[in-house]
């Protein structure tokens, strides 16, 4: 696969506990990109953040939380995000922040 030189970063903010009819919302967004060819997505967890509610979730032994921060990047061309991003529009609904950023690619995979 090429990826396009100036390509869109995507990245989905949302907490580990988020579902999607009863999977987790992180698989099914990753399995979505992985069936539309997508040029790669991964998935990030942090050790302590919050968000909208200012709701403190953290990883620390003291207060354990079960619905740590997630990150998903996903980088590919304009069109091919902006399609996805109508996919899975339904599935992420009022959870999450979603952010979209101009990138250029450098290096993608072997180099021919």
């Amino acid at each position: 696969m090429r990826m396009p030189k100036d390509a869109t970063l995507l990245r989905i903010y949302l907490g580990e506990g988020a579902k999607h009819q009863g999977r987790p919302l992180f698989e099914v967004i990753v399995e979505e990109a992985r069936t539309r060819h997508m040029a790669g997505a991964t998935v990030l967890r942090g050790p302590m953040g919050f968000g909208h509610s200012s709701r403190l979730h953290t990883a620390k032994i003291l207060c354990l939380s079960e619905d740590l921060p997630l990150v998903i990047e996903i980088v590919d061309g304009p069109e091919r995000i902006e399609a996805f991003l109508a996919a899975i529009d339904g599935m992420i609904g009022e959870t999450g922040l979603v952010t979209l950023e101009k990138v250029q690619v450098l290096r993608y995979g072997r180099q021919e």
